[in-house]
């Protein structure tokens, strides 16, 4: 199984952090946030792992290189302007093949063991969705949980409310047809679950939506004190 890591972010949100790094190459706990994901993935036997870039590419794939370091093959796509997510996956489909793969956006943390992810079956379904309680700053959420499927608010189910994680199990069927592009990936989720084609579960772990100077300076605070061992 392959991977996918989004990391072609401007990180406007992180500045002045990200005006000379890249935000993914930002560290929390002694390494790089995308590191993190790396390692994670390395750790359960995923070595094929495509990467896209945009913002400060070239000391993206300068730090990080093929992928030798952490025991892992990295490839690489370039994108003039960002392409946003399902634009980056479009992007990047002819490096990731025709099977499932894992997807994880490059701006988040977590303690989540990615080895079930392995195991999913997604049989018709085009993606399985990993949620999240709501975080402060994200109150609503963005989909509904029931029954191991995922719904729009629009479909009112009387389910729980939860923040799509960025971790996920996708099939490249869900952009057939499409043209390359900016193009971002919620529409598409969106679509698929009023076609019922939609799985999701609640993360075992913990999550942080690393998406300002404060929350990183929170984030490695807490891992070197220990605060989730």
């Amino acid at each position: 199984m392959k991977a996918m890591i989004l990391a072609a972010g401007l990180g406007n949100r992180m500045r002045p952090l990200t005006l000379y790094t890249p935000k993914p190459l930002l560290e929390v706990g002694g390494k790089p946030l995308i590191v993190w994901h790396i390692e994670k993935l390395k750790q359960i036997g995923v070595t094929e792992i495509v990467i896209n870039s945009a913002w400060l590419a070239d000391k993206l794939i300068g730090s990080l290189g093929e992928g030798s370091q952490f025991g892992v093959r990295i490839l690489w796509t370039r994108e003039e302007e960002g392409l946003e997510t399902a634009g980056g996956i479009i992007n990047a489909l002819p490096l990731l093949g025709t099977e499932p793969f894992i997807l994880v956006n490059g701006d988040v943390w977590t303690t989540m063991d990615f080895a079930p992810l392995l195991n999913v079956d997604l049989q018709q379904d085009l993606a399985h969705l990993i949620f999240v309680p709501n975080p402060q700053q994200h109150p609503k959420g963005d989909f509904t949980l029931l029954g191991g499927r995922a719904y729009t608010f629009d479909q009112d189910k009387q389910g729980e409310n939860l923040t799509y994680s960025g971790v996920a199990v996708i099939h490249p069927k869900m952009f057939d047809g499409l043209d390359a592009g900016k193009r971002p990936l919620a529409p598409l989720l969106k679509q698929a679950m009023l076609e019922g084609k939609i799985s999701a579960e609640k993360m075992q772990g913990e999550w942080v939506d690393v998406g300002t100077p404060e929350r990183l300076t929170k984030l490695d605070l807490q891992i070197r004190e220990g605060f989730f061992a």
